[in-house]
């Protein structure tokens, strides 16, 4: 199919579109959510910052659109990996575009995994690309050994619950597959986001070989917490 030809007055549209994000995203970068404002974009545009409202209609809405960039933008780094191996070789390839796509970008990786910006709400259509990321993870693991946990009295609460959460949403994912999944996200991500806010530094350690360890970890527990480790807390926790 044929792209169709903008108009003169529509492709003046999108290129002052783009400029503005352009612009918003280097105001993220050098100060987080915080410094993103409409008025300061249109200065340096030379326009009015209510002449920007033409474009944007707020600038939660601004924000929306730079969010949804960039989940587009993240999903399609984590699309690109090929599967090549077994599928702990693919998790591995996985992970590691997911720290390497956060460290090259990381005022976009916080915009949608960092602290929540005050007051805003994320419209549904990010949750689709929030899926893509995770989808291949959960395909990967699926086909994964997991580990014999189905008479823990916990876990079979837990994952009640997010089979529960799946078919809520139209979703028939079985809920030890999806603690899994979340399981993977929150290592993962828990490490990617103090690294990347500064956390680590001073402290005598490899950022990424730390990693590759917990990715390591996560493997050889089956793709899941270690729940030894989860029994020896309780066993030392005050009653």
């Amino acid at each position: 199919m044929d792209t169709p030809i903008l108009s003169r007055r529509d492709r003046y549209r999108t290129a002052t579109r783009e400029e503005a994000k352009g612009i918003a995203l280097r105001q993220l970068a050098e100060g987080g959510t915080g410094a993103l404002s409409l008025n300061a974009i249109g200065k340096e545009m030379g326009i009015t910052g209510p002449a920007l409202y033409r474009y944007f209609a707020s600038r939660d809405a601004l924000l929306t659109e730079l969010i949804i960039d960039a989940y587009g933008d993240f999903a399609a780094a984590v699309e690109t990996v090929v599967q090549a191996g077994d599928d702990a070789a693919y998790l591995r390839a996985l992970a590691a575009a997911i720290r390497a796509w956060a460290l090259a970008q990381p005022h976009r990786y916080l915009l949608l995994y960092g602290t929540p910006v005050p007051g805003y709400v994320a419209p549904e259509g990010t949750v689709p690309l929030a899926r893509r990321i995770l989808a291949p993870f959960l395909a990967a693991l699926a086909v994964l050994p997991s580990p014999a946990d189905a008479t823990d009295t916990q876990l079979a609460v837990l994952d009640a619950q997010f089979t529960a959460a799946a078919r809520n949403s139209d979703h028939q994912i079985p809920g030890a597959l999806m603690r899994r999944g979340v399981v993977w996200w929150t290592r993962m991500h828990g490490l990617l986001s103090l690294e990347i806010e500064g956390h680590f530094v001073g402290m005598g350690f490899d950022p990424a070989l730390l990693y590759d360890v917990e990715v390591a970890a996560l493997l050889a527990n089956g793709g899941t917490a270690d729940r030894a480790a989860v029994n020896e807390t309780d066993a030392v926790r005050p009653s």
